[in-house]
């Protein structure tokens, strides 16, 4: 897309497979920031919906956005056994609600308030009748943080504290710990540079600053890897709520939004090509 009144290009892309497939990878690797131009894409900008804010308003912080999302699939192996012979066996039970435990500890012990992280064991499962203590117990969850040290030192703690605790039960844990999206942090300069077309095209007082990250995880966050950027989230609250905290949030399976807004994110992504080109251009006559 060539912007006429503007030296320069702006190129849509309209990014595939964002829930879990990482998308934005499979772009890169395609040459979204380099193939075809005649030099490579400086700046990107990205908008999310949201029903959690007001129709018509954006919101966004400069630094980390959302957070990195990993995975982790453990394993606690024991020895089975009946249970009213618990000492012919090692069970795994105990050790692995304990782990549960511990993990919750290390996180408020160990890892830094202000740079925080949330582990979540979501899944946990093992045996299959009342009276017979299996030989293992899966437990399944994720890892969120906001900067990158601290999701390498809740990897690397994560593996003390399974290892730990299934040994001091007399148990082996396997563990399968899987990265996945990474933090997606913002550009300070462009961030700026979106609060300020957002004053132009929707108005004084329609972007308001984010106090802390959301801790959900989004893949353009491989694409600010890359290039200074920013993505801003716009509100896209049913007409019919009137509390826009109380609507369903992304990914709710009654989730609905106000389709009146997206002409409005449209203009974002019109307004914000437009004047960071413009900044270019004046950079360089300066």
């Amino acid at each position: 897309m060539c912007i006429r009144d503007r030296p320069g290009t702006g190129r849509l892309a309209f990014q595939p497979g964002e829930e879990g497939f990482a998308g934005a990878k499979v772009m890169l690797n395609e040459g979204v920031l380099n193939e075809g131009l005649t030099s490579p894409v400086g700046a990107a900008f990205a908008i999310h919906v949201t029903p959690n804010a007001p129709t018509g308003f954006m919101a966004m912080r400069p630094g980390p956005l959302m957070a990195s999302a990993d995975e982790f699939t453990v394993t606690i192996k024991g020895r089975g056994t009946h249970a009213s012979m618990p000492h012919f066996g090692i069970d795994p039970m105990p050790a692995a609600a304990e782990v549960v435990g511990a993990l919750s500890t290390m996180v408020t012990r160990r890892i830094e308030a202000f740079d925080p992280a949330i582990v979540t064991v979501a899944h946990l499962t093992g045996g299959s009748t009342h009276n017979v203590i299996p030989e293992q117990v899966l437990m399944e969850g994720t890892v969120r943080c906001v900067s990158a040290h601290t999701r390498d030192r809740v990897e690397t703690l994560f593996a003390e504290v399974v290892h730990g605790v299934a040994s001091a039960h007399g148990c082996t844990a396997e563990i399968d710990y899987t990265r996945g999206y990474p933090v997606t942090v913002n550009n300070a300069e462009m961030t700026e540079l979106v609060g300020d077309v957002c004053e132009q095209v929707l108005g004084p007082d329609r972007m308001f600053p984010l106090p802390s990250p959301v801790m959900g995880a989004e893949d353009y966050s491989y694409i600010l890897e890359r290039v200074p950027g920013a993505m801003a989230f716009l509100g896209v609250c049913p007409a019919d709520i009137e509390n826009f905290l109380e609507a369903p949030a992304c990914h709710s399976d009654v989730m609905r939004l106000n389709e009146d807004a997206l002409p409005l994110g449209a203009a974002m992504h019109a307004g914000v090509a437009l004047e960071w080109l413009g900044r270019q251009t004046q950079g360089h006559q300066g």
